[in-house]
Protein backbone atom coordinates (compact mmCIF):
# COMPACT_ATOMS: atom_id res chain seq x y z
CA UNK A 1 0.00 0.00 0.00
CA UNK A 2 1.13 3.55 -0.69
CA UNK A 3 1.67 6.10 2.06
CA UNK A 4 -0.40 9.27 2.21
CA UNK A 5 0.36 12.46 4.11
CA UNK A 6 -1.64 15.44 5.36
CA UNK A 7 -0.46 18.82 6.62
CA UNK A 8 -2.70 19.86 9.53
CA UNK A 9 -2.76 22.92 11.79
CA UNK A 10 -3.81 23.43 15.39
CA UNK A 11 -7.25 24.99 15.32
CA UNK A 12 -6.38 27.43 18.10
CA UNK A 13 -2.85 28.16 16.84
CA UNK A 14 -2.88 28.25 13.05
CA UNK A 15 0.90 28.68 12.76
CA UNK A 16 1.45 25.34 14.52
CA UNK A 17 1.60 22.72 11.77
CA UNK A 18 2.08 18.98 11.82
CA UNK A 19 2.40 16.28 9.18
CA UNK A 20 0.22 13.19 9.58
CA UNK A 21 1.08 10.05 7.63
CA UNK A 22 -0.93 6.90 7.02
CA UNK A 23 -1.33 4.02 4.62
CA UNK A 24 -3.85 4.54 1.85
CA UNK A 25 -6.88 2.32 2.53
CA UNK A 26 -8.38 0.04 -0.07
CA UNK A 27 -11.19 1.62 -2.06
CA UNK A 28 -14.77 0.61 -1.40
CA UNK A 29 -17.16 0.11 -4.30
CA UNK A 30 -18.25 3.52 -5.60
CA UNK A 31 -15.13 5.31 -4.33
CA UNK A 32 -12.42 7.19 -6.23
CA UNK A 33 -8.85 7.95 -5.19
CA UNK A 34 -7.70 11.41 -6.23
CA UNK A 35 -4.01 12.29 -6.25
CA UNK A 36 -3.80 15.94 -5.22
CA UNK A 37 -1.57 17.39 -7.91
CA UNK A 38 -1.40 21.18 -7.89
CA UNK A 39 -3.03 23.63 -5.46
CA UNK A 40 -2.81 27.28 -4.43
CA UNK A 41 -2.48 29.17 -1.15
CA UNK A 42 -3.84 32.69 -0.73
CA UNK A 43 -5.42 34.80 2.00
CA UNK A 44 -8.69 33.10 1.04
CA UNK A 45 -7.36 29.97 2.73
CA UNK A 46 -6.61 32.00 5.86
CA UNK A 47 -10.29 32.98 5.87
CA UNK A 48 -11.26 29.29 5.71
CA UNK A 49 -9.06 28.54 8.73
CA UNK A 50 -10.15 31.56 10.80
CA UNK A 51 -13.81 30.70 10.18
CA UNK A 52 -13.27 26.94 10.29
CA UNK A 53 -15.27 26.32 13.45
CA UNK A 54 -18.04 28.84 12.74
CA UNK A 55 -21.32 28.23 10.94
CA UNK A 56 -19.34 28.11 7.68
CA UNK A 57 -17.88 24.77 8.90
CA UNK A 58 -14.74 24.80 6.80
CA UNK A 59 -13.03 22.34 9.15
CA UNK A 60 -15.76 19.79 8.44
CA UNK A 61 -14.79 19.15 4.82
CA UNK A 62 -11.68 17.15 5.65
CA UNK A 63 -11.94 15.76 9.21
CA UNK A 64 -8.79 14.87 11.10
CA UNK A 65 -7.54 14.35 14.65
CA UNK A 66 -9.19 16.23 17.52
CA UNK A 67 -7.85 19.75 17.97
CA UNK A 68 -6.38 19.83 14.48
CA UNK A 69 -7.77 21.18 11.22
CA UNK A 70 -7.02 20.57 7.56
CA UNK A 71 -7.06 23.81 5.57
CA UNK A 72 -9.11 23.46 2.38
CA UNK A 73 -7.37 24.52 -0.84
CA UNK A 74 -8.44 24.80 -4.47
CA UNK A 75 -6.63 23.17 -7.34
CA UNK A 76 -6.32 20.15 -9.59
CA UNK A 77 -6.13 16.44 -8.92
CA UNK A 78 -5.92 13.30 -11.01
CA UNK A 79 -8.00 10.14 -10.70
CA UNK A 80 -5.45 7.56 -9.58
CA UNK A 81 -7.88 4.70 -8.97
CA UNK A 82 -11.62 4.32 -9.46
CA UNK A 83 -14.35 1.96 -8.36
CA UNK A 84 -17.07 4.34 -9.52
CA UNK A 85 -18.82 3.81 -12.84
CA UNK A 86 -18.42 6.88 -15.04
CA UNK A 87 -15.21 8.17 -13.43
CA UNK A 88 -12.18 7.12 -15.43
CA UNK A 89 -8.61 6.66 -14.18
CA UNK A 90 -6.41 9.46 -15.54
CA UNK A 91 -9.17 12.08 -15.56
CA UNK A 92 -8.12 15.49 -14.28
CA UNK A 93 -10.50 17.45 -12.06
CA UNK A 94 -10.67 20.90 -10.53
CA UNK A 95 -12.07 21.29 -7.05
CA UNK A 96 -11.71 21.56 -3.27
CA UNK A 97 -8.88 19.55 -1.76
CA UNK A 98 -7.17 19.02 1.59
CA UNK A 99 -3.55 20.05 2.14
CA UNK A 100 -2.63 16.43 1.54
CA UNK A 101 -1.24 13.98 -0.97
CA UNK A 102 -4.52 12.16 -1.64
CA UNK A 103 -8.28 12.38 -1.21
CA UNK A 104 -10.84 9.58 -1.35
CA UNK A 105 -14.25 10.70 -2.61
CA UNK A 106 -17.57 9.01 -3.30
CA UNK A 107 -18.84 10.46 -6.59
CA UNK A 108 -22.52 11.20 -7.06
CA UNK A 109 -24.41 13.21 -9.68
CA UNK A 110 -21.88 12.01 -12.24
CA UNK A 111 -22.30 13.64 -15.64
CA UNK A 112 -20.23 15.08 -18.47
CA UNK A 113 -19.19 18.03 -16.30
CA UNK A 114 -17.82 15.95 -13.42
CA UNK A 115 -19.28 14.84 -10.12
CA UNK A 116 -20.10 15.79 -6.54
CA UNK A 117 -18.51 14.12 -3.53
CA UNK A 118 -21.42 12.59 -1.61
CA UNK A 119 -19.31 11.21 1.24
CA UNK A 120 -21.50 11.16 4.35
CA UNK A 121 -19.65 13.85 6.30
CA UNK A 122 -19.97 16.30 3.37
CA UNK A 123 -23.65 15.62 2.67
CA UNK A 124 -24.98 18.74 4.41
CA UNK A 125 -22.10 21.05 3.44
CA UNK A 126 -22.49 23.57 0.57
CA UNK A 127 -22.66 21.74 -2.75
CA UNK A 128 -20.43 24.31 -4.47
CA UNK A 129 -17.51 23.05 -2.38
CA UNK A 130 -18.29 19.40 -3.09
CA UNK A 131 -18.17 19.66 -6.90
CA UNK A 132 -15.26 18.27 -8.93
CA UNK A 133 -15.14 19.53 -12.51
CA UNK A 134 -13.57 17.55 -15.34
CA UNK A 135 -11.04 19.68 -17.19
CA UNK A 136 -11.90 17.87 -20.43
CA UNK A 137 -15.37 19.45 -20.54
CA UNK A 138 -14.90 22.62 -18.47
CA UNK A 139 -15.61 25.76 -20.57
CA UNK A 140 -13.33 27.82 -18.28
CA UNK A 141 -10.33 25.47 -18.43
CA UNK A 142 -7.21 26.42 -20.36
CA UNK A 143 -4.07 24.37 -19.69
CA UNK A 144 -1.91 27.35 -20.66
CA UNK A 145 -3.14 29.36 -17.66
CA UNK A 146 -3.67 26.53 -15.20
CA UNK A 147 -1.64 28.20 -12.44
CA UNK A 148 -3.72 31.37 -12.79
CA UNK A 149 -6.83 29.22 -12.45
CA UNK A 150 -5.42 27.69 -9.27
CA UNK A 151 -4.75 31.11 -7.74
CA UNK A 152 -7.67 33.14 -9.01
CA UNK A 153 -10.54 30.91 -10.04
CA UNK A 154 -12.18 30.33 -6.63
CA UNK A 155 -11.48 33.94 -5.70
CA UNK A 156 -12.72 35.29 -9.02
CA UNK A 157 -15.88 33.20 -8.77
CA UNK A 158 -16.47 34.93 -5.44
CA UNK A 159 -15.63 38.28 -7.06
CA UNK A 160 -18.08 37.65 -9.90
CA UNK A 161 -20.89 36.55 -7.59
CA UNK A 162 -20.28 39.40 -5.15
CA UNK A 163 -20.34 42.00 -7.92
CA UNK A 164 -23.51 40.37 -9.22
CA UNK A 165 -25.21 40.48 -5.82
CA UNK A 166 -24.21 44.11 -5.21
CA UNK A 167 -25.66 45.08 -8.58
CA UNK A 168 -28.79 43.03 -7.90
CA UNK A 169 -29.27 45.03 -4.67
CA UNK A 170 -28.67 48.30 -6.56
CA UNK A 171 -25.61 48.77 -4.33
CA UNK A 172 -27.94 49.43 -1.38
CA UNK A 173 -28.37 52.99 -2.62
CA UNK A 174 -24.64 53.77 -2.36
CA UNK A 175 -22.82 55.99 -4.86
CA UNK A 176 -19.43 54.81 -3.60
CA UNK A 177 -18.06 51.40 -2.67
CA UNK A 178 -15.18 51.12 -0.21
CA UNK A 179 -13.19 47.87 -0.04
CA UNK A 180 -10.89 46.85 2.80
CA UNK A 181 -7.94 44.53 2.13
CA UNK A 182 -7.97 46.06 -1.35
CA UNK A 183 -4.73 44.33 -2.35
CA UNK A 184 -6.29 40.88 -1.89
CA UNK A 185 -7.14 38.95 -5.03
CA UNK A 186 -10.84 38.62 -4.22
CA UNK A 187 -11.13 42.35 -3.57
CA UNK A 188 -9.38 43.53 -6.69
CA UNK A 189 -11.15 40.96 -8.84
CA UNK A 190 -14.45 42.43 -7.67
CA UNK A 191 -13.16 45.97 -8.19
CA UNK A 192 -12.10 45.17 -11.75
CA UNK A 193 -15.59 43.94 -12.63
CA UNK A 194 -17.35 46.91 -11.03
CA UNK A 195 -15.00 49.55 -12.44
CA UNK A 196 -15.57 48.14 -15.93
CA UNK A 197 -19.29 48.71 -15.30
CA UNK A 198 -18.66 52.34 -14.34
CA UNK A 199 -19.01 52.17 -10.56
CA UNK A 200 -16.85 54.16 -8.12
CA UNK A 201 -14.68 51.84 -6.02
CA UNK A 202 -12.16 53.02 -3.41
CA UNK A 203 -9.63 50.67 -1.87
CA UNK A 204 -8.25 50.62 1.68
CA UNK A 205 -5.06 48.69 2.34
CA UNK A 206 -1.93 48.65 4.48
CA UNK A 207 0.56 51.45 3.90
CA UNK A 208 3.04 49.01 2.37
CA UNK A 209 0.54 47.79 -0.23
CA UNK A 210 -0.76 51.18 -1.40
CA UNK A 211 1.62 51.42 -4.35
CA UNK A 212 0.86 47.93 -5.66
CA UNK A 213 -2.87 48.44 -5.26
CA UNK A 214 -2.89 51.80 -7.05
CA UNK A 215 -0.87 50.33 -9.92
CA UNK A 216 -3.58 47.72 -10.52
CA UNK A 217 -5.72 50.48 -12.00
CA UNK A 218 -9.02 48.96 -10.89
CA UNK A 219 -9.72 51.42 -8.06
CA UNK A 220 -10.72 55.06 -8.42
CA UNK A 221 -8.59 55.80 -5.36
CA UNK A 222 -6.49 53.83 -2.88
CA UNK A 223 -5.83 54.97 0.70
CA UNK A 224 -4.01 53.51 3.70
CA UNK A 225 -6.23 52.53 6.60
CA UNK A 226 -5.12 55.55 8.64
CA UNK A 227 -6.59 57.93 6.04
CA UNK A 228 -10.24 56.87 6.31
CA UNK A 229 -11.14 60.47 7.15
CA UNK A 230 -10.16 61.47 3.59
CA UNK A 231 -12.93 59.40 2.01
CA UNK A 232 -15.63 61.39 0.20
CA UNK A 233 -18.60 61.81 2.55
CA UNK A 234 -21.24 60.42 0.21
CA UNK A 235 -23.61 57.42 0.50
CA UNK A 236 -21.22 54.49 0.83
CA UNK A 237 -21.38 50.72 0.99
CA UNK A 238 -18.42 49.16 2.78
CA UNK A 239 -17.33 45.76 1.45
CA UNK A 240 -15.27 44.19 4.20
CA UNK A 241 -12.67 41.64 3.12
CA UNK A 242 -10.55 42.14 6.25
CA UNK A 243 -12.88 41.53 9.17
CA UNK A 244 -11.30 44.28 11.26
CA UNK A 245 -13.51 45.93 13.88
CA UNK A 246 -11.05 48.83 14.02
CA UNK A 247 -11.59 49.67 10.35
CA UNK A 248 -15.35 49.15 10.62
CA UNK A 249 -15.54 51.47 13.63
CA UNK A 250 -13.52 54.17 11.84
CA UNK A 251 -15.82 54.02 8.83
CA UNK A 252 -18.96 54.15 10.96
CA UNK A 253 -17.62 57.22 12.75
CA UNK A 254 -16.60 58.94 9.52
CA UNK A 255 -19.76 58.28 7.50
CA UNK A 256 -22.47 58.05 10.15
CA UNK A 257 -25.81 57.49 8.43
CA UNK A 258 -24.16 57.75 5.01
CA UNK A 259 -22.69 54.30 5.57
CA UNK A 260 -25.70 52.60 4.05
CA UNK A 261 -24.48 48.99 4.20
CA UNK A 262 -21.60 46.84 5.42
CA UNK A 263 -21.09 43.65 3.43
CA UNK A 264 -18.88 41.11 5.22
CA UNK A 265 -16.96 38.92 2.77
CA UNK A 266 -13.80 37.68 4.48
CA UNK A 267 -11.30 37.94 7.29
CA UNK A 268 -7.88 38.41 5.71
CA UNK A 269 -6.52 40.02 8.87
CA UNK A 270 -5.09 37.35 11.20
CA UNK A 271 -6.43 39.17 14.27
CA UNK A 272 -9.84 39.57 12.69
CA UNK A 273 -12.94 39.76 14.81
CA UNK A 274 -15.50 37.03 15.13
CA UNK A 275 -18.42 37.32 12.69
CA UNK A 276 -20.80 38.10 15.59
CA UNK A 277 -18.78 41.16 16.62
CA UNK A 278 -19.00 42.54 13.09
CA UNK A 279 -22.78 42.30 12.82
CA UNK A 280 -25.20 45.20 12.96
CA UNK A 281 -28.55 46.37 11.65
CA UNK A 282 -27.02 47.40 8.32
CA UNK A 283 -24.72 44.40 7.98
CA UNK A 284 -24.99 41.70 5.33
CA UNK A 285 -22.89 38.53 5.29
CA UNK A 286 -22.01 37.47 1.76
CA UNK A 287 -21.67 33.73 1.12
CA UNK A 288 -20.79 32.92 -2.49
CA UNK A 289 -22.49 29.48 -2.63
CA UNK A 290 -25.83 31.12 -1.79
CA UNK A 291 -25.57 33.51 -4.73
CA UNK A 292 -24.33 30.69 -6.94
CA UNK A 293 -27.40 28.61 -6.08
CA UNK A 294 -29.64 31.57 -6.83
CA UNK A 295 -28.08 32.21 -10.22
CA UNK A 296 -28.04 28.53 -11.10
CA UNK A 297 -31.80 28.63 -10.51
CA UNK A 298 -32.23 31.90 -12.43
CA UNK A 299 -29.98 31.13 -15.39
CA UNK A 300 -29.70 27.35 -15.36
CA UNK A 301 -26.45 25.52 -14.69
CA UNK A 302 -25.23 25.88 -18.27
CA UNK A 303 -26.10 29.57 -18.28
CA UNK A 304 -24.17 30.16 -15.06
CA UNK A 305 -21.16 28.24 -16.40
CA UNK A 306 -21.15 30.34 -19.57
CA UNK A 307 -21.47 33.62 -17.67
CA UNK A 308 -18.58 32.65 -15.40
CA UNK A 309 -16.45 31.49 -18.33
CA UNK A 310 -17.02 34.77 -20.18
CA UNK A 311 -16.14 36.89 -17.15
CA UNK A 312 -13.07 34.75 -16.46
CA UNK A 313 -11.77 35.05 -20.03
CA UNK A 314 -12.06 38.84 -19.77
CA UNK A 315 -10.21 38.88 -16.44
CA UNK A 316 -7.26 36.60 -17.30
CA UNK A 317 -5.25 39.16 -19.34
CA UNK A 318 -5.33 41.55 -16.38
CA UNK A 319 -4.50 38.85 -13.84
CA UNK A 320 -1.41 37.84 -15.81
CA UNK A 321 -0.01 41.32 -15.22
CA UNK A 322 -0.87 41.41 -11.53
CA UNK A 323 0.68 38.25 -10.08
CA UNK A 324 4.08 36.57 -9.86
CA UNK A 325 3.52 32.83 -9.60
CA UNK A 326 5.88 31.11 -7.13
CA UNK A 327 5.85 27.32 -7.50
CA UNK A 328 6.84 25.07 -4.59
CA UNK A 329 6.98 21.30 -4.34
CA UNK A 330 5.90 18.88 -1.65
CA UNK A 331 4.74 19.19 1.92
CA UNK A 332 7.71 21.22 3.19
CA UNK A 333 7.15 23.99 0.64
CA UNK A 334 3.41 23.76 1.32
CA UNK A 335 4.01 24.35 5.02
CA UNK A 336 6.40 27.24 4.34
CA UNK A 337 3.92 28.89 1.96
CA UNK A 338 1.10 28.51 4.49
CA UNK A 339 3.15 30.21 7.22
CA UNK A 340 4.10 33.06 4.88
CA UNK A 341 0.53 33.70 3.78
CA UNK A 342 -0.78 33.33 7.34
CA UNK A 343 1.71 35.87 8.70
CA UNK A 344 0.76 38.47 6.10
CA UNK A 345 4.40 38.64 5.01
CA UNK A 346 3.71 37.59 1.42
CA UNK A 347 3.91 40.30 -1.22
CA UNK A 348 0.49 41.06 -2.75
CA UNK A 349 2.07 40.21 -6.12
CA UNK A 350 3.03 36.72 -4.96
CA UNK A 351 0.84 33.76 -5.79
CA UNK A 352 1.84 30.45 -4.19
CA UNK A 353 1.23 27.31 -6.26
CA UNK A 354 2.23 23.96 -4.79
CA UNK A 355 2.98 20.86 -6.85
CA UNK A 356 2.28 17.93 -4.56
Amino acid sequence: MSESWTVAVKRDELAATTVLTDELPSLEDGDVLLKVDRVGLTTNNVTYAVLGATAFRYWDFFPTESGLGVVPVWGFGNVEASKADGVEVGSRVYGYFPTASHLIVTPGRIDARGFNDVTEHRADLPAAYNAYTLTATDPSYDAAVEDLSILFRPLFWTSFLLADQLAEQDFYGATQLVFSSASSKTAYGTAAILKAQGHRVVGLTSAGSVGFTRDLGCYDAVLPYDDVDQLADIPTAYVDFAGSTTVSAALREHFGDRLVREVIVGVTHQQAASPDSLSGSRTTFFFAPDQMRKRASDWGRDGLDQQLAKAWSEFVPQAQEWVDVVVGEGRDDLTAAWLEVLSGAASPRTGHVLAL
